[in-house]
């Protein structure tokens, strides 16, 4: 019934172009084929009841004077929860349809308390509350001409009022203003049938026997406004209110035919006309309340989504933090590493200026990689489009080479590259350039957990049948379990103790996102190696780079 596809047969009206701001709301649920059949079926039911019982609606039956408050009560408290339900909906999509719908049901349950009281032989012989002869009927045929009129009033507004959301203080304050003048109306209505009754026409001769032409006109203006409270809720029917509504109105109709057939108080057709408005009414109300827990769990599946979309924001805004952190951090910290270098250099009694030289150079080269690197991030994690250009991979590993070259030798490690002459690549340099400063950085640190190993990367490039090169990263470090070779490149998985998990997910992505692929391989004892590879970039005119 809620599914995504709509179901709409011939002549209903298509639902209303959705907004930006989903509202879930019992006014624009449409109705499935589920739903259409299941009020067909009851139709069909009620509509089999009725031509069976109709020959017989005028059969006198034994006086039940329980009856009449028994069905009031159960009018009362059905409608009563209908109306409440209804007010609900108008607090979560204000909406004057559904506000004068709630204000229907709620007049047709607090006027079930006067009838049921001043109904003769429920309470006392004569009823409570000062009434006449005449004011059980009129309070009950007063409920019977309101409640079409009602129908009518929301079929006619539906389709120009759109449910939307609205402040709460408003639409409490209107729900309120409504109760408020449906308990006065109420109240007035009851005081003005008790009191001045003998001013109306009268609808009984005695205490059971009825006047036929009252009550035949009665009967036919209820039929009158509910046939076109239902014509034009046939006209306008799109969603599962709709269909119900059709379907109190089609019991309406019943109930006084049987009514007008019935010609008596306590006849057949007197107690199957309330049966099979109680009957509508009931199946009514357990229809909203299963379509509004339906709307509760859709309600709860959004919440949840909205929720996770919530977290999902800000695990990628901490993933794009963490990784700025860590791509920013290794640049000063070898402008550190420099720096202090050549303060040591200049305090030699005879300072070495060449070795200074070379600092201050590795400082500089080191200040533009930050800016590199962090261009890099932007055009990753941005939408603009990556300026790719045709680079030579071989140089691009020298250059990581050189600027790791100072860790190295504080390590006591010695790198042992080995170049092919490569045809060039098509890519982001400075993206390209970060993902090799990574793997040799893990190579180095891997390489510092373990003692009396020779520590000695290996880094070689190789050119690849069906157009691709490759860079294979090798070290000596305690290698990587087997098993957990493919997950390490997983978002916040890492193998160091203050690892944030991101720099070889990130890595893959950069490769990935170049066409290429980046894979581990280990043994689990004697090392690990990590290789790149890149797709050679189609032109005719490249050259090798050397």
């Amino acid at each position: 019934m809620f599914s995504g596809r709509k179901e709409r047969t011939e002549g209903e009206l298509p639902l209303p172009e959705k907004s930006n701001e989903t509202v879930f709301s019992l006014a624009n649920q449409p109705a499935g084929l589920e739903t259409r059949r299941f009020v067909l079926i009851v139709a069909v039911f009620l509509s089999t009841a009725f031509a069976a019982l109709l020959p017989f609606a005028g059969t006198p039956m034994p006086e039940f004077s329980a009856f009449v408050p028994s069905s009031a009560a159960v009018v009362l408290i059905n409608d009563l929860i209908t109306a409440v339900l209804l007010y609900a909906q108008c607090a979560i999509a204000p909406s004057r349809s559904f506000l004068l719908l709630a204000s229907g049901y709620l007049f047709t349950a607090l006027i079930m308390i006067p009838h049921a009281l001043s109904f003769p032989g429920a309470f006392t012989a004569t009823g409570l509350i000062g009434a006449g002869p005449q004011t059980a009927p009129w309070l009950y045929f007063s409920s019977h001409l309101v409640s079409p009129a009602v129908l009518l009033g929301y079929a006619r507004l539906k389709d120009v009022d759109r449910p939307s959301a609205s402040r709460p203080s408003s639409t409490r304050s209107q729900i309120s203003v409504s109760v408020v003048a449906v308990v006065a109306f109420v109240c007035g209505l009851t005081l003005m049938i008790a009191e001045g009754s003998q001013y109306l026409p009268a609808i009984l001769t005695d205490r059971t026997h009825t006047i036929p032409v009252h009550l035949v006109i009665i009967n036919i203006s209820i039929i009158a406004i509910a046939a076109t409270a239902f014509a034009e809720l046939w006209s306008r029917r799109r969603t599962v209110l709709d269909y119900w509504l059709m379907l109190i109105s089609v019991a309406l109709i019943q109930e006084q035919v049987f009514f007008a057939l019935g010609a008596a108080r306590f006849s057949l057709g007197c107690y199957a006309g309330r049966v099979f408005s109680l009957i509508a009414s009931v199946i009514v109300l357990i229809l909203l309340l299963q379509e509004t827990t339906r709307l509760y769990a859709r309600l709860a599946h959004a919440y949840a989504a909205v929720e996770r979309e919530r977290n999902n924001k800000l695990v990628n805004a901490e993933a794009i933090t963490a990784s700025i952190v860590h791509e920013v951090r290794q640049p000063p910290t070898a402008i550190a590493v420099s720096g202090v270098a050549a303060l040591q250099y200049l305090k030699r009694p005879s300072p070495d200026h060449e070795k200074v030289r070379d600092a201050l150079n590795r400082m500089i080269g080191e200040s533009h990689r930050t800016s590199e690197v962090l261009d890099g991030i932007r055009s990753m994690f941005g939408r603009a489009d990556q300026k790719q250009e045709a680079v030579d991979v071989d140089e691009i590993v020298r250059d990581v080479l050189e600027a790791v070259n100072a860790d190295l030798m504080e390590n006591g490690v010695t790198a042992y590259p080995e170049f092919a002459e490569l045809p060039l690549v098509d890519c982001h340099r400075n993206q390209l350039q970060q993902v090799i400063y990574n793997l040799v950085q893990n190579a180095l640190e891997a390489m510092q957990t373990v003692a009396g190993r020779k520590r000695a990367p290996r880094v070689r490039t190789e050119c690849r049948s069906g157009g691709a090169v490759a860079v294979v990263i090798e070290d000596s470090g305690p290698g990587i379990n087997p098993s957990q070779v493919e997950n390490i490149f997983g978002t916040f998985v890492t193998t160091k103790p203050h690892g944030m998990g991101l720099g070889l997910a990130i890595c893959r992505q950069i490769v990935e996102r170049h066409g290429g692929e980046l894979v581990a391989y280990s043994d689990g004892s004697s090392g690990a190696q990590f290789r790149m590879v890149l797709p050679v970039r189609q032109d005719k005119n490249s050259i090798s780079g050397s």
